[in-house]
């Protein structure tokens, strides 16, 4: 499972995914944990490796290793299961995931079940090679490393907030339709004065006895954007699952 030139089993040629994988919320903040540099340390290691033929890149940036409910990985899943790729390549197993069950799930159950060899570079782990009995010792450690490493940097970010949310400042990633982070201080809010506006207006046609599907129809009727279009008109990245026509 280890690279060992001694233990090493009969060499194949083998579809590769080179999987990458970055998150604030666990914790990455190193250089040499960025999806370029995780990328370029697997082009290298495969170019030492003529066996190896890169089939595609999976990146999943801004998503935890808590768990795998990532969309390149499912991508990537889903390619394994048509058959299209029977090696993945991370950088180390913290890219792989922080969840000691189920890293260790896909590492031990899945992975052989599926033919796939699994190599984590820095770790110096392959699963296509034989490994000692201290070697299978060490891995589920491991794992369970970086899975305590990302629960307590969580207690920690979790611990941050709730102190900023005692005195008072604004933690979200985005200011409530009406106001706007203060530029000078984004953990405090400023009135929006065009959003304000509309937000009297709604309470007042609210207060006449108007229905919320007759105010969002009066919106509507003046060309008024909903609140995610008037973010967007604003120049700020936001997304959403449900459709959006710009409507109220």
């Amino acid at each position: 499972m280890f690279f060992s030139g001694e233990n090493s089993i009969p060499e194949k040629n083998y579809l590769c995914a080179s999987y990458t994988r970055l998150s604030q919320d666990d914790g990455d903040k190193e250089e040499s944990n960025s999806i370029v540099n995780q990328k370029s340390l697997i082009r290298d290691f495969m170019n030492n490796h003529p066996e190896f033929t890169l089939v595609d890149e999976y990146a999943d940036d801004g998503y935890s290793g808590v768990n795998f409910d990532r969309p390149d990985f499912q991508r990537m899943m889903n390619d394994v299961r048509s058959r299209k790729i029977n090696c993945i390549i991370v950088k180390d197993l913290s890219r792989f995931g922080r969840n000691y069950i189920e890293s260790g799930k896909y590492m031990e159950q899945i992975f052989p079940h599926l033919g796939v060899r699994f190599i984590a570079i820095n770790d110096s782990i392959d699963t296509g090679r034989s490994q000692s009995d201290a070697e299978q010792f060490v891995l589920p450690f491991k794992n369970l490393f970086n899975d305590s490493y990302c629960k307590d940097i969580s207690t920690k970010v979790r611990s941050q907030l709730a102190i900023k949310r005692k005195n008072g400042d604004f933690v979200g990633s985005f200011a409530c339709y009406g106001y706007l982070k203060d530029p000078a201080d984004h953990n405090k809010l400023i009135i929006d004065p065009e959003a304000a506006e509309i937000v009297r207006c709604i309470f007042a046609w609210k207060i006449q006895g108007m229905s919320a599907e007759r105010i969002a129809e009066h919106l509507n009727e003046q060309g008024i954007l909903c609140p995610m279009e008037y973010k967007r008109s604003m120049g700020l990245k936001v997304s959403t699952n449900f459709r959006t026509n710009g409507k109220a």
